[in-house]
Order: C-alpha cells, then sequence, then structure tokens
C-alpha cells in the first residue's frame, strides 16, 4: 500500500509541476508579448510620467486659479506645452532649412565666401595647426577643398539626414509624452494612489509612502534642476546667436541642449561660435555675444542653488552617465529620460542602503 500511496503522491507532484511549468510558461509568453506591444511607448510614457511630476505644483496651482476643475486645468496645460514645443521647433527647422538653402545657392552661383582664418587659431592646442590648414586651404578655394573631402562629406550628409529623421521621431515622442501627462494630471489624485499602492506591495505598508515621496522629489529635483537649466542656457545661447545671425543657430542651440543635459559647459559649443562670429561682424558686438556665452555657460552655477539640491545630493556623474546612456539607447529623448531614471535609481538604492543600516543599528 506503501508503494501505491508513494507512487500515486508522486504522480500527483509530476501532474503539479508540468501544470505549474505551463502556467508559468504562459505567463512568460503574455509578459514578453505585451512588452512587444507597448515597448514603442515606453519611454513617452517614463517621460509622461517624469514631466507629470515635475509639473504638478505648478499645475495644481493653475487648478485652483481655474476653480478645481481638474479636466480643464489639464486641457489648457497640454495645449500651452504642447505649443511651447511646437513653435521652438518649427523656428529651429526653418533656422536650419534657410541656412541650408542659403548655402547651397551660394555654392552654386560660386558666391560662397569663407574667412582666412586668423592666425591664433594655429595656436589653439591639439587642434590647432590642422584647423588652420584646412580652414585656410577653404578659403583659398572652396570648391577644390570640398572636392578633396567628398567621400566625407557624404557621411556627414547621411548622418546628418538620419539624425534629422531621429530628430522628428523624437518630437513625436515628446508630442505624446505631453498628451500623456495631460492625462495622468486630469487623474493625479487617482495616479498618485495607484502607484502607492504598486510600492507599498514591493517594499511593505511603512517604507512604500517613504519611497514614493523620495521618487516623487528626486524627479522634480533633476527635472528642474538639470533639464530646466539645460531649456534655459539653451533659450538664452539662442537668442544670443539670433541677435548677432549666427547662420544655422538651430543646430547650435540643439548642441548647447545636448551638452548642458550631460553637464558639460555650453561653451564648447558657444565658443567656436563666438570665434566664428570675430572673422565677419564688428569687435564690438563680438565682443559683447562672447560675454554673453560665457555668462550663458557660467549661469548653471547660481542656477542649479535654486533649482537643483532642495535635500538631493545626486552626484553630476551620475546624471552625466545617465543623460549619455540614454541618449544612446533611446535618441534625444532618452538624454532626458536617461538622467532623470538613472538619477531616481541611484537615490532609492542609496536609501534602501541607509535604511538597511538603521534596521541593523535598531537590532543591535
Amino acid at each position: 500500500m506503501k508503494n501505491e500511496s508513494q507512487q500515486s503522491e508522486d504522480e500527483r507532484f509530476i501532474k503539479r509541476t508540468i501544470e505549474v511549468a505551463i502556467q508559468i510558461g504562459l505567463l512568460f509568453v503574455l509578459i514578453v508579448w505585451s512588452y512587444g506591444i507597448i515597448k514603442p511607448f515606453v519611454i513617452p510614457v517614463v517621460w509622461g510620467i517624469i514631466i507629470t511630476v515635475a509639473i504638478y505644483p505648478l499645475y495644481n496651482k493653475l487648478q485652483r486659479a481655474m476653480g478645481g476643475r481638474q479636466k480643464l486645468a489639464a486641457t489648457l496645460y497640454t495645449v500651452l506645452a504642447l505649443a511651447l514645443l511646437i513653435s521652438p521647433t518649427i523656428m529651429v527647422a526653418g533656422s536650419l532649412v534657410d541656412s541650408s538653402k542659403s548655402i547651397a545657392e551660394d555654392l552654386k552661383q560660386g558666391k560662397l565666401v569663407v574667412p582666412p582664418p586668423k592666425q591664433s587659431i594655429s595656436e589653439w592646442p591639439l587642434v590647432g595647426k590642422d584647423l588652420h590648414k584646412l580652414w585656410s586651404q577653404a578659403a583659398n578655394n572652396l570648391e577644390d577643398t570640398l572636392k578633396s573631402y567628398e567621400a566625407e562629406l557624404k557621411q556627414a550628409g547621411k548622418a546628418i539626414i538620419s539624425a534629422a529623421a531621429g530628430a522628428g521621431a523624437s518630437i513625436l515622442q515628446f508630442v505624446i509624452a505631453i498628451i500623456i501627462s495631460g492625462i495622468l494630471l486630469a487623474n493625479a489624485r487617482g495616479a498618485y494612489e495607484a502607484s502607492l499602492k504598486i510600492i507599498k506591495r514591493l517594499v511593505g505598508q511603512d517604507y512604500g509612502t517613504q519611497l514614493t515621496d523620495l521618487a516623487g522629489a528626486t524627479i522634480r529635483s533633476v527635472a528642474t534642476g538639470v533639464l530646466g537649466i539645460a531649456l534655459i542656457q539653451a533659450t538664452l545661447s539662442a537668442m544670443g546667436m539670433i541677435a548677432i545671425d549666427v547662420p544655422g543657430w538651430g543646430l547650435w542651440t540643439v548642441l548647447v541642449l545636448v551638452f548642458a543635459v550631460a553637464q558639460l559647459p555650453p561653451i564648447l559649443i558657444l565658443g567656436p561660435v563666438a570665434a566664428y562670429v570675430f572673422s565677419y561682424a564688428d569687435t564690438t558686438p563680438a565682443i559683447i555675444f562672447l560675454i554673453w556665452s560665457i555668462v550663458v555657460s557660467v549661469s548653471d552655477g547660481f542656477l542649479k542653488p535654486l533649482f537643483l539640491g532642495r535635500g538631493m545630493d545626486t552626484p553630476m556623474l551620475v546624471i552625466l552617465l545617465g543623460a549619455i546612456g540614454g541618449m544612446i539607447s533611446s535618441g534625444i529623448i532618452g538624454l532626458f529620460v536617461g538622467a532623470v531614471v538613472l538619477a531616481l535609481g541611484y537615490e532609492l538604492f542609496m536609501s534602501w542602503l541607509n535604511r538597511g543600516e538603521q534596521l541593523a543599528e535598531e537590532q543591535e
């Protein structure tokens, strides 16, 4: 009887094991399939959540000013945010198109002239001599210079077209993210309670609220202290370049924005632009633009204490790695999302470590 009972128990165990394995397999297939469906929307959704958390205090004021009408306030916010996104995009795109047309037309008619470089450029470290030689060659005979670098120019052209296509896709993602943030803001209380339930379910009731508040504070701090400052620096840079009539100012503005988010000084872009301005503008406006460029580049020194900090001490290296890694993996929008997500991960990880030390001390 024992053998028969044992055999029956073994059969039931095998049957249960097979059933559980099938269930787990089906669940895994469902998860992978679902992820494949929503994968194109992951970055816009994450960016939408980041915008929602960052903008919520201002949205709250707007909502109160409109008599507590959440949906109307969310709709107004969405329209304004889309206008603020689309208007500069059209201006930047128009600048690039106009500059390209002008250069192409001048080149076709033989009117495109490159001013000769100053001798001081040859004294620049590392690249000075080569840059001065190439610049002088282009100034003396631009057509032959372009022909000698025809292969490189074709590669650069392909890269520019690819980058433009990627930028267009990123703008579409930004639009989707703003619409998502508007929907979340219209249901802000329910979204907060849902996220609180999820985190409490993962880490426990007591620690869940603390982590949720920390996540919100981190997102808000990085979004305003890093991304906000980068947008301010890019805007100020664009204003200066428009005033001095820099060709292709839209491209340089985008590069300033990328460098600023990656925690690199905008002077790396504005410095060469200022050097070029000296080649065609009068000395006084060129000096004013150079001073303006320096002020814009160092402005983060007094802007960060106003926007960043407030109890958060995320190392700039974490933000730098997040921005660069995000851009490599997800393009321009990843530049913004990566910085915030990695900073959030760092803050949550450090909070978890500190909580472990506190629990150990309490047990002693």
